[in-house]
């Protein structure tokens, strides 16, 4: 019993492993092409794999793109609740948790740039990972909520401003560029410090440096997704 146990988690890590390495070659197939472009022929011809082998870990386009936004969720919601177990002031946590977001999506979940594409979903699929969606967007208006009551941050419609710090450091995946000229951890270094310094009440509050951001990030790695 105990060998076909670890057997099938073997087995499961492997799999695992797999579908990280289509995720990757589908990023680069994305890029090029556009997502809605892009069809399982041309992910399977970027691995040089048969279609019918890719099709043995997802059943179709849908079934990858779902299995993307899931990931990414996990690994955004566990970034969020270890941000809110921080004893620390608001607009720490929220520059750790809108960097983590950047670093997470460019560095820690291939494929990550169907994270977007949640409409692209049908309803049955679409329905729960929405709910965690407005899970995610819920931590961050925690964030400014308390940031407000404690003059942190400035009076503001937290929802608004909640919506709009997930579009900018979301839209991260669609100019990002690994190799270029910064990595995805200084990127994430600079987006969260600006939007962290659109939301302070004067001078008040100081955002995180990245040695804050680094203390952090190995929390999030991949082994977390």
């Amino acid at each position: 019993m105990v060998q076909i146990r670890a057997a099938n988690a073997e087995k499961s890590e492997k799999t695992q492993e797999k579908k990280r390495e289509i995720l990757a070659a589908a990023s680069k197939v994305f890029r090029a092409r556009g997502l809605h472009a892009a069809g399982m022929r041309d992910i399977a011809a970027e691995l040089g794999m048969a279609v019918g082998n890719l099709y043995y870990y997802f059943q179709d386009k849908e079934d990858l793109l779902a299995f993307v936004q899931e990931s990414t969720l996990t690994g955004l919601l566990s970034l969020a609740e270890r941000v809110k177990a921080l004893e620390a002031p608001a607009d720490r946590k929220l520059f750790l948790q809108a960097a983590g977001h950047v670093v997470l999506l460019n560095e820690g979940t291939p494929g990550s740039l169907a994270h977007l594409e949640v409409e692209a979903l049908g309803e049955a699929r679409r329905r729960p990972i929405q709910a965690r969606r407005d899970e995610y967007e819920r931590s961050f208006r925690r964030l400014l909520d308390e940031g407000v009551a404690a003059g942190v941050f400035r009076p503001l419609d937290t929802k608004v401003a909640a919506f709009a710090i997930l579009g900018a450091v979301s839209w991260t995946v669609k100019w990002f560029r690994p190799g270029g000229g910064k990595s995805a951890r200084e990127i994430a270094g600079e987006t969260a410090g600006l939007l962290v310094r659109g939301v302070l009440a004067g001078e008040a509050g100081e955002a995180s440096s990245l040695e804050d951001l680094e203390a952090l990030l190995p929390l999030i790695g991949p082994e977390e997704i």
